[in-house]
């Protein structure tokens, strides 16, 4: 009966049916899952381009794995889809010194080597933030989170709907949300606040602890919800207006996954919309300090 099944599921997978193979696979309780029926469900789910639950099947049966060079070939393929690239490079190092010469193994390990060497260092990383911040109590309290691992980025991303501008996110891991010294940003036009600038209170960390944080009590999604901000982007700061205005991340011109320009936006005239800078790297550098 296992050997009919195991047959099944080589056949379906020569022929790419590869939900039949998840399918049956899932079918049998997790208990009398062996590792073969382990290995066949997550190479189903990589060809399906279902990676994270393909990795977390592969994890599954890590011990059992370490001496194939298939589970390291294909853990490593799953990897080098989620843009784990490190753990990539490990994985089919792995995969080639237990089955050395492997082309497809090698052609994927000079390929995450590659994607090692081409992902740039975060630009936020080469900013001076150390007088950035103005972290009185209030701060502390009220915006600033711990840094945010991946798996909370992704679930935050994943809740916005927003792929999040690597500048911010490479800033928010070394200051997770908070005041800044500076809270004005020139305009070429009058807005509700100033004649020539607008001001901002905070920048909201990536979290959900902080009401002050992109999905808090007072966050991206409550401003758009509740107040009828507009549902092109992300509210990024508050605004010193308590609500009735905001600096968005906008995203018709790139799509959800691409380099989002700034923009701020007035609720109470109607949600008009002024054009602030390119991208967050360049609204972060281009605060001042204004006396309102």
């Amino acid at each position: 009966m296992r050997d009919d099944l195991l047959a099944q599921l080589d056949l379906w997978h020569e022929e790419d049916e590869f939900e039949e193979i998840v399918d049956a696979v899932i079918e049998i309780p997790e208990a009398d899952r062996d590792y073969e029926l382990i290995s066949h469900l997550g190479r189903a789910l990589n060809n399906l381009e279902r990676y994270e639950e393909a990795l977390e099947q592969f994890l599954l049966i890590a011990e059992e794995g370490k001496d194939d060079p298939l589970w390291h070939f294909r853990t490593g393929f799953s990897y080098y889809y989620l843009g784990q690239y490190k753990e990539a490079v490990r994985e089919f190092k792995a995969a080639d010194k237990l089955d050395p010469e492997d082309e497809d193994t090698l052609e994927f390990l000079e390929w995450s080597r590659s994607k090692i060497t081409t992902v740039k260092k975060p630009v936020a990383a080469e900013f001076d933030f150390s007088n950035f911040w103005d972290d009185s109590d209030y701060a502390l309290q009220e915006y600033v989170s711990e840094s945010p691992t991946d798996e909370l980025i992704s679930s935050v991303e994943e809740e916005l709907v927003f792929k999040l501008p690597a500048f911010y996110i490479s800033m928010m891991k070394v200051h997770n949300g908070g005041i800044p010294h500076n809270k004005s940003y020139p305009t070429g036009e009058a807005t509700s606040w100033a004649k020539d600038h607008i001001s901002i209170s905070g920048f909201l960390g990536i979290g959900r602890d902080k009401s002050n944080s992109l999905c808090g009590d007072a966050g991206s999604r409550f401003m758009i919800e509740e107040w009828g901000y507009p549902e092109f982007g992300v509210v990024i700061c508050d605004c010193p207006s308590a609500g009735h205005d905001v600096v968005m991340l906008d995203y018709r011109s790139c799509g959800n996954d691409g380099e989002p320009e700034v923009v701020y936006v007035e609720q109470e005239n109607n949600n008009k919309i002024t054009y602030l800078a390119k991208n967050f790297e360049t609204f972060v550098r281009g605060l001042v300090k204004i006396s309102d």
